[in-house]
């Protein structure tokens, strides 16, 4: 996401830091559990019988479940050093670390986080791994991928891993400027060099799959966010296999504000992970397409974005944050079981 502030002054003071090599203060000095979790922009696993969430903030939050009803808030974050590297390649960027995605793969888990500082596309994605969630044990592998201001017209941050039917791995991210990126990875989880042809032409990944806008159009209001990241306001991309087609989830609009945000889910499939992503009416997410899937009931939730889609246990399930109604707009988990249509689009379940 643009913006990965966390959304309540209570959860900001629960993984407060001071430094990024040194002792962190602010954190509960004990796990603690509750049916209710504050969290913004969370992803999840399941290692043996144990649910993981992993989620944006000082060094990557972590809680557990055994049920995906409560959940022990961890008190330790994942990343208890930050690399030096990514201090190097975002200057400004410290400790609060945005919007990781985790994946199994090869018998080892890969988890990727994004380093940025606010509004602005000079950014970086690095890579932990790790043979076991509950060692909670990571190795840093580095970066996978930069953003450069004035070089790149598109943001690092907000990655997820997908696999294909081929068993190759792919990188899909983004937030804001030309949209969603997508890029083939290496053996290491790192970006392949691999060449793609369109309109007959040679081209390097990576490649824009899906836009808040058609290229053509010009929105006249304006970000209320930041002044350096345009209109294109689309981020947070996961892709979920399903029957015949790889389905992509984005969130359009704005998050972080709190009961101001406007942030809400919306989707395109498939049959290929390269794209075209097509909304209901055929209509290319490339160009602006995109069905709406899940907004704000202004009721419980002021709006909702930053998914995720899973299947644990036989089950399809969809995860995001929701900026609460009833809680001044504090971020909080929101879960719900997936159902499919006789034509093949996801629905979600009450």
């Amino acid at each position: 996401m643009m913006n990965k502030i966390l959304s309540t002054m209570a959860l900001a003071a629960v993984f407060q830091t001071v430094a990024a090599q040194g002792p962190r203060r602010g954190f509960p000095r004990e796990a603690f559990t509750t049916e209710t979790p504050m969290v913004h922009d969370p992803v999840m696993a399941k290692d043996g019988d144990t649910y993981y969430i992993y989620a944006t903030g000082m060094g990557i939050q972590q809680m557990t479940s055994k049920d995906r009803k409560t959940w022990t808030v961890l008190p330790q974050p994942v990343m208890t050093v930050i690399p030096g590297w990514t201090t190097d390649s975002v200057p400004g960027f410290g400790t609060h670390v945005w919007a990781p995605d985790v994946i199994q793969w090869h018998g080892r888990w890969w988890l990727a986080y994004s380093c940025s500082t606010f509004g602005k596309n000079g950014s970086a994605i690095g890579l932990l791994s790790s043979r076991s969630l509950r060692a909670n044990m990571w190795k840093d592998e580095g970066c996978i991928v930069t953003s450069r201001e004035k070089r790149d017209n598109w943001n690092a941050i907000d990655p997820n891993f997908v696999i294909d039917d081929n068993d190759q791995p792919w990188l899909v991210w983004g937030s804001f400027w030309d949209g969603i990126q997508l890029a083939p990875l290496d053996s290491t989880m790192h970006l392949d060099n691999k060449q793609y042809t369109i309109n007959n032409k040679q081209s390097s990944w990576p490649r824009t799959i899906a836009r808040r806008y058609d290229p053509s159009y010009k929105p006249t209001e304006e970000n209320p966010t930041s002044k350096y990241a345009g209109t294109n306001a689309i981020e947070a991309p996961f892709i979920f296999k399903h029957g015949g087609y790889y389905y992509l989830f984005v969130s359009w609009d704005y998050c972080c504000r709190g009961a101001k945000s406007n942030y809400r889910v919306a989707v395109g499939r498939s049959k290929t992970v390269e794209g075209p992503y097509l909304d209901r009416t055929g209509k290319d997410m490339a160009n602006g397409g995109g069905t709406l899937f899940l907004e704000g009931d202004k009721k419980e939730w002021e709006a909702a974005g930053h998914c995720a889609a899973y299947n644990f246990d036989g089950e399809d399930i969809f995860i995001c944050h929701g900026y609460s109604a009833t809680q001044n707009g504090a971020a909080m988990l929101i879960q719900r079981p997936i159902s499919w249509t006789a034509d093949g689009w996801p629905e979600l379940k009450p």
